[in-house]
């Protein structure tokens, strides 16, 4: 099926079927359309146009079509229908991990009505338990759904078990066996199954070493390591390491996106996760704290300035340069900072402690200070300028950078180290104390330079 496109007639004629009441010809529109383009059709409809759509879809589909909605988009959707179509036509045809999030997303009086009209006790079970987990850990990432076989078993009487468990299950990736107790001990290939006699046991073909985590692993621990291994499922397993979930990678994939989009709003100077639907006041509440800070950083700044003004007046060459030499501290500042939370994120700092990674990036400030003093040093030089002004503007420009560098390597290390976002420090945070410090040094050499060289 080729990609859909949502544009502004279809969105039209959708709405005029919707308003005429006409099943038939909206049906015959979005049958062939994915979830996920259904959700997107979705933001542009009212709640009632939407749920005039949802009566027309089967329930799967339906069911999928609320899992790709924007959170504050379900949200207000859910609150417009009572709780047992929410649990009968939605709840109930999801995995247990979908489930857990819809239902995590609502009020408790809510999740209790909800899960009062889901018809199977076992799978309102596993919603309660998987909703006691935080949602930031495994057992907050993981689905209940899953295929287990024990060691004891006859391959015949692992295969009648797994047809059985198979049926409420949408994709099999690996079959995990376990021992009487329920304690994962590998898992079991389907191509070692399809090709050994059918009179084997489970326990002399299945492959011993399984990865698998606990369920109060951090989710950006579980995604490092299903990178690292090249997985596409992980077993999770409680504190006596008993079988108890699966994360696939889907739902990894959808914990990194949140996670990019978040790091990219905290470095953004946006402090709320917020949408671009969002009401003003949302967003000017999540722009604000940080546009205040860097207010005060220029106030702060200008009284730098306002300090060396006796210099300025009798060298108003000085001023020339101000903006280059703020420009690099700002830009050398948050490429350290981008690197150092990028290596964060991805669990790739190695073995290199703190110190060691301030040393490393000392070295490579060091080179880039050199080049770049070089450059505009020659570059003042060839067109004439003050001596001093030369001398000023060079050393300046190979302090700023060594600083610069440092100081947005050491901030997000210590971030890191207090248990705060370290994506903070790659936004205008680092980027206005280095306008600051950097006008400092500037000035403040430049008093020295024309003083020792007229």
């Amino acid at each position: 099926m080729a990609k859909f496109e949502l544009t502004r007639e279809y969105v039209t004629n959708i709405r005029k079927l919707i308003e005429n009441k006409d099943e038939k010809e909206t049906f015959e529109l979005i049958q062939d359309l994915y979830p996920v383009d259904i959700a997107e059709l979705f933001d542009e409809l009212s709640i009632e146009e939407a749920k005039f759509i949802y009566l027309l879809v089967d329930d799967e589909t339906a069911a999928d079509v609320l899992t790709e909605l924007e959170e504050d988009d379900r949200r207000r959707f859910l609150a417009a229908l009572p709780s047992e179509v929410i649990a009968k036509r939605f709840i109930e045809k999801m995995d247990s991990d979908d489930a857990a999030d819809v239902i995590g997303e609502m009020d408790d009086d809510r999740q209790q009505e909800v899960l009062s009209h889901i018809a199977d006790v076992k799978s309102a079970g596993d919603i309660v338990d998987l909703l006691n987990y935080d949602e930031d850990s495994a057992g907050g990432l993981m689905a209940k759904e899953y295929i287990k076989v024990k060691e004891s078993w006859s391959l015949s009487t692992c295969l009648r078990s797994m047809r059985r468990q198979g049926e409420e299950i949408d994709e099999v990736y690996y079959v995990y066996v376990v021992d009487n107790d329920g304690v994962l001990k590998g898992t079991l290939s389907l191509k070692r199954l399809l090709l050994s006699p059918v009179d084997k046991l489970v326990k002399d073909i299945y492959n011993h070493d399984a990865i698998s985590v606990k369920t109060e692993v951090p989710a950006e621990e579980v995604s490092q390591i299903m990178e690292k291994y090249d997985l596409v499922a992980l077993p999770v397993v409680d504190s006596i390491d008993r079988l108890v979930g699966r994360i696939t990678i889907d739902d990894v994939v959808d914990r990194i996106r949140d996670e990019a989009e978040k790091d990219y709003q905290l470095a953004s100077g946006i402090t709320d996760d917020v949408e671009s639907s969002d009401s003003v006041w949302m967003h000017t509440r999540a722009r604000m704290p940080w546009l205040l800070i860097g207010m005060f950083g220029g106030i702060l700044g200008s009284r730098v300035v306002g300090g060396f003004v006796g210099i300025l007046d009798e060298h108003p060459q000085l001023s020339f340069f101000m903006g280059l030499i703020a420009a690099m501290g700002g830009n050398i500042g948050m490429q350290s900072s981008a690197i150092i939370v990028q290596s964060l994120a991805s669990g790739n700092m190695g073995l290199e402690t703190t110190w060691g990674k301030l040393l490393k990036e000392l070295a490579i400030a060091f080179l880039n200070a050199s080049v770049l003093a070089a450059l505009i040093f020659t570059y003042n030089y060839l067109i004439g300028a003050n001596i001093a002004l030369t001398y000023t503007v060079s050393i300046a420009m190979f302090s700023v950078v060594i600083f610069a560098s440092l100081f947005g390597t050491f901030i997000p290390l210590a971030m890191n180290r207090m248990k705060i976002d370290p994506a903070v420090a790659t936004g205008p945070f680092v980027t206005t104390l280095n306008d600051i410090i950097g006008m400092f040094l500037y000035l403040t050499i430049g008093t020295l330079c024309f003083s020792i060289f007229g």
